[in-house]
């Protein structure tokens, strides 16, 4: 389920608990909702409140903090793959079946990263492989003076630190955000909600303002699913700067 669909589904169960709390409003005695308990029922509501608030403001510092390392991991990868590509330029003729090779890993990379269906993505450990191949082969030149002892130095260095980026964003899950703590703090949400509604007799004003407090919390929702979920969505991490950072030989 995607992370605007999952926000209206929110939405509607929180809307659906504002009801509720309209209903039993009109079906509760008055002193269940006056006196004492009342002053209960907004301590009560207080309290969940705080912790509702608590919670969806650690979310999404959790989620912004990690989806803001995602987006600087890709901008080294981009940046170690033009790097290794320029060396490999540099190193002369010899470099050239690796720059094709590169190339051609590039296209997989982002394939497998942002899980593009309409081409032909290679697994995980398929990726890694091509890319322990493309290592390999780049140990295996032999350098003709030191410039290119130098060359072949660095580029083994860049491809290493290559190859450390890629299997960090390959385990990256799909949603690492955990379900139950969207579960709780949306039950929070219902009974908040329901609370309110039971506060006072329903009239225009207070259903429009429940209304939009409730889209608002649905939005806070979403921001966190979407941002949990940094390769897919709206909002996800860009794949242009990676898929155009090598122009063809």
């Amino acid at each position: 389920m995607s992370a605007v669909e999952t926000a209206l589904l929110v939405l509607g169960v929180i809307l659906i608990s504002t009801a509720a709390g309209v209903l039993l409003r009109r079906r509760l005695p008055e002193k269940h909702l006056s006196g004492d308990s009342k002053d209960v029922i907004k301590l009560a509501t207080a309290l969940v409140a705080t912790m509702a608030a608590l919670v969806t403001a650690l979310l999404f510092a959790s989620t912004r903090a990690s989806y803001e390392a995602t987006h600087s991991q890709v901008g080294q990868l981009t940046a170690n793959v033009i790097e290794l590509d320029r060396l490999l330029k540099d190193y002369g003729a010899e470099g050239v079946a690796l720059r094709q090779a590169l190339r051609q890993d590039v296209a997989a990379i982002v394939n497998t990263i942002w899980r593009d269906d309409d081409a032909v993505a290679l697994t995980p450990a398929q990726a890694s492989a091509s890319e322990a191949q493309v290592i390999t082969r780049l140990r295996l030149l032999a350098p003709h003076d030191p410039v290119q002892t130098s060359l072949q130095a660095r580029a083994s260095v860049v491809s290493n630190s290559l190859a450390q980026i890629q299997l960090t964003l390959y385990a990256h899950p799909s949603d690492s955000l955990a379900k139950p703590f969207i579960t709780v703090l949306v039950l929070w949400l219902c009974f908040i909600f329901g609370s309110f509604a039971m506060s006072a007799d329903a009239n225009g004003t207070m259903l429009s303002v429940l209304f939009f407090c409730a889209l608002s919390a649905a939005s806070a929702i979403y921001l966190i699913l979407e941002l949990g979920q940094p390769f897919d969505g709206l909002m996800q991490v860009p794949s242009d700067p990676l898929r155009h950072a090598l122009a063809p030989l």
